[in-house]
């Protein structure tokens, strides 16, 4: 067991990798009355092309089978609801797909050993009938045809769709109405035998635990289990260009009003990656936020009901930073927007982000989900855990991100709007 400190937090954090692979991470928190368990794949949507562990030619899935497999997951041979046992056990419990990985979760502070020895059991024991796929397809679909009537989905993923000409991150993560249609059982089979293998999993628990119990659960449920022999999984990489495939669109939707998202697209070059999203975070907020002088422009002048906020994709090779607002003016509003990307901000301005960011992180350090959070992000976003987020912020300068600035071209953006 590897010992190392989660310094932004001042938390411990235990790590082990058994065996078989499986990558188990415990951060204790003893005065917390609560305990929240990840257990996640390395898989999720944009994992569409890849050779399967026991195939040498690359096999391509329909669009929305990491999203299928996660229900299905829940499916068990004895006809068991998973979601009744952690619910009789005092524990919530959950499952998402996003377009990296799949996770399945239950929180709760009593049965623990139980409901954790479940969580392992149900995910490695899959169970998938062509009768339970097709009964699957309808619920999948209403959950489709409900999402769809959601603005924010519907221009999240438009904005997606556009931003990117190639990358799989284009598609919704749970596919359309046509291509889960074409999902089969052999499909599940073939992408779970590949990606749910434990040396491509890790479990992350944080809360109320001994780090030497949840190893000890952990490793007696394993040492039972057999599977088969781990290979690197060959993934189909995507040379995506950095323009965007449509920069303006302009769709109908039952709003009140008009919603709009900008996007900026950007190439990561050669930047380590964890530095350049927190100079860009801190970047994109100073200019933006509730506290900038665009923002207090835009209110002044009645272009805006209410505030302006960003969120930001990742992919291999590029960053995509959204801004999200609403207003009957959005071609002045993007105007204003526009302008203002690209210049640069002050020293004062960048000193006063670092204090918050800062102090953001250690809020967080009593909320066992946002420690939980920041494991499984760093996991799958740099493969491995960032143990002094402080020590990063403290070393950013107005020079290098003066150099970023500089260095990145503004002009690959994608507009879309929702309006009646």
């Amino acid at each position: 067991m590897n010992k190392t400190k989660l310094k932004q937090f001042g938390l411990d954090l235990y790590s082990q990798t058994l065996d078989n692979g499986l990558l188990i991470n415990v951060v204790p928190k003893t005065n917390v009355n609560n305990i929240y368990v990840t257990f996640s794949t390395k898989y999720g949507s944009i994992h569409d092309e890849f050779i399967p562990i026991d195939k040498l030619d690359y096999y391509k899935v329909p669009m929305g089978v990491a999203h299928f497999l996660e229900h299905k997951v829940f499916e068990q041979v004895d006809g068991v609801d998973p979601f009744t046992i952690f619910s009789k056990n005092g524990a919530d419990a959950n499952a998402n797909t996003s377009n990296y990985k799949t996770t399945y979760l239950f929180s709760g502070p009593t049965n623990f050993k139980e409901n954790l020895n479940f969580l392992l059991d149900f995910v490695q024991e899959p169970y998938f009938t062509d009768e339970n796929v097709e009964k699957e397809k309808g619920i999948i679909g209403q959950e489709l045809k409900m999402i769809n009537d959601k603005p924010y989905w519907k221009i999240y993923e438009k904005t997606l769709e556009n931003s990117f000409c190639i990358h799989p991150i284009r598609y919704p993560v749970g596919g359309t109405l046509d291509t889960i249609e074409k999902i089969t059982k052999e499909d599940l089979y073939t992408c779970y035998n590949t990606f749910y293998h434990p040396s491509n999993m890790f479990i992350t628990i944080s809360g109320n635990v001994s780090q030497k119990e949840v190893i000890q659960i952990i490793e007696d449920n394993q040492k039972n289990k057999k599977f088969s022999e781990f290979k690197q999984i060959d993934i189909k990489k995507y040379d995506e260009p950095d323009n965007v495939l449509k920069d303006y669109e302009v769709l109908n939707f039952d709003v009140t009003l008009p919603k709009i998202s900008l996007a900026y697209k950007i190439n990561k070059k050669n930047y380590d990656i964890n530095r350049l999203k927190i100079y860009l975070n801190i970047y994109f907020s100073v200019l933006t936020d509730t506290t900038s002088l665009l923002d207090e422009k835009l209110r002044n002048e009645n272009l805006i009901s209410n505030t302006i906020d960003f969120e930001v994709v990742n992919t291999d090779k590029h960053l995509l930073y959204i801004i999200n607002f609403e207003t009957n003016k959005y071609e002045e509003v993007l105007k204003y927007i526009k302008d203002v990307i690209g210049t640069k901000i002050s020293d004062e301005d960048l000193q006063r982000k670092k204090k918050s960011s800062k102090s953001s992180l250690i809020y967080k350090s009593d909320n066992i989900y946002a420690i939980n959070s920041k494991i499984d992000n760093d996991i799958i976003r740099y493969n491995e855990v960032i143990l002094d987020d402080f020590k990063i912020i403290d070393s950013l300068n107005i020079d290098e991100l003066n150099e970023i600035i500089d260095s990145i071209d503004f002009s690959n953006t994608c507009t879309v709007i929702l309006k009646k």
